[in-house]
This record gives structure tokens, C-alpha cells and sequence, in this order.
């Protein structure tokens, strides 16, 4: 019996979050399955558009980037249609994480953001986690949407040498 590619992608998705112990973001999954040549651009957000839309997978989008965490729901839908991926997809998926897992784990567990504040300042917030819980989190008061804009995107780098200098000057 042939099966619609499709869902056969939805499938791929359901799979890799599934398989995941933390979200992933959007670019992560599109990496995984653009650098295979599974399918297109296109037809992979028309996948998770129609997964989101289902309910099968949750969507939280910050600043640049969308998370993606399997629900209930396609938890449910994976495990009746789980052996309709072929074994070398999935072997191709633990390869991925095995490779990459780290990486991902960390592109995901630092956050940052910024809005306007009441006050007309803007603030640049930050947060890092661990295994899910947070370790660190601060917030800024800025002036201006460039210079939050920036403090936003050097956490992304230096968020580690921040920690080791707060926990080295508070202990």
C-alpha cells in the first residue's frame, strides 16, 4: 500500500519531536529533512502549518525563531502510525541526534527577547535553562530597540562566560 508523502512527512515530524526531550525549533526540524532531501521548503511548512492546525504539534514563536514540542495528541497519532516510516528514516533521525543533540539542546534552552517597556525603555530579557529548569534569568532596561536588539544577540554567545562571572563574583 503506497502512502500519501505527505503524511508520510507529517509522520517525519511527529517522529523526530517525539524523539526529542526538549522542543525544537523550526529551522532545526526544516534542517534535518531539507539536508536529507525528504522535501521542499514549501511542502515541510505546509506540514507543520496543518500539524499545528491539527493540534498534533505545539508552535511558540520568540523573536526569530518557532519551537515545536509534540502534544498529547500526536503522541497518540504517532504511536498508531509509527511503522509506516520506513527503518532508514528513523535510523537517519537517530544519527541526526546522536550528532547533534547537544548543539540543539543548547539553541533551545537559551532564550532571549525584547519588547517596549511602559516606561518607553525597552527590555531585553534572557534566560538560560537546564534540563528544563531555569538557571539563569535577567532583565534589562535599555534606551533603545538597537542596543536591546544587541544585548539580545550576544547572549546567544556569551551567556555561558555571564553565568561562570555572576556564580564566580556571588560565591
Amino acid at each position: 500500500m503506497t502512502q500519501d508523502p505527505l503524511t508520510l512527512y507529517k509522520l517525519i515530524v511527529l517522529y523526530m519531536l517525539g524523539k526529542a526531550a526538549f522542543p525544537l525549533t523550526k529551522a532545526q526540524v526544516g534542517n534535518f529533512i531539507l539536508e536529507k532531501e525528504y522535501t521542499n521548503y514549501l511542502t515541510l511548512q505546509q506540514v507543520i502549518a496543518e500539524l499545528i492546525d491539527a493540534d498534533l504539534i505545539d508552535a511558540k514563536s520568540s523573536r526569530n525563531r518557532t519551537l515545536l514540542a509534540i502534544t498529547d495528541e500526536g503522541r497518540e497519532t504517532l504511536s498508531f502510525f509509527e511503522n509506516r516510516i520506513n527503518d532508514s528514516i528513523k535510523k537517519d533521525i537517530g544519527d541526526f541526534f546522536s550528532d547533534n543533540e547537544m548543539e540543539m539542546r543548547n539553541e533551545v534552552s537559551i532564550l532571549s527577547d525584547y519588547y517596549k517597556a511602559v516606561s518607553g525603555e525597552y527590555e531585553a530579557h534572557m534566560l538560560a535553562k537546564e534540563k528544563g529548569v531555569k538557571i539563569l534569568e535577567i532583565t534589562l532596561s535599555v534606551p533603545d530597540e538597537d542596543t536591546a536588539s544587541a544585548i539580545c544577540a550576544n547572549w546567544q554567545n556569551k551567556n555561558q562566560d555571564i553565568y561562570q562571572y555572576i556564580i564566580k563574583q556571588l560565591f
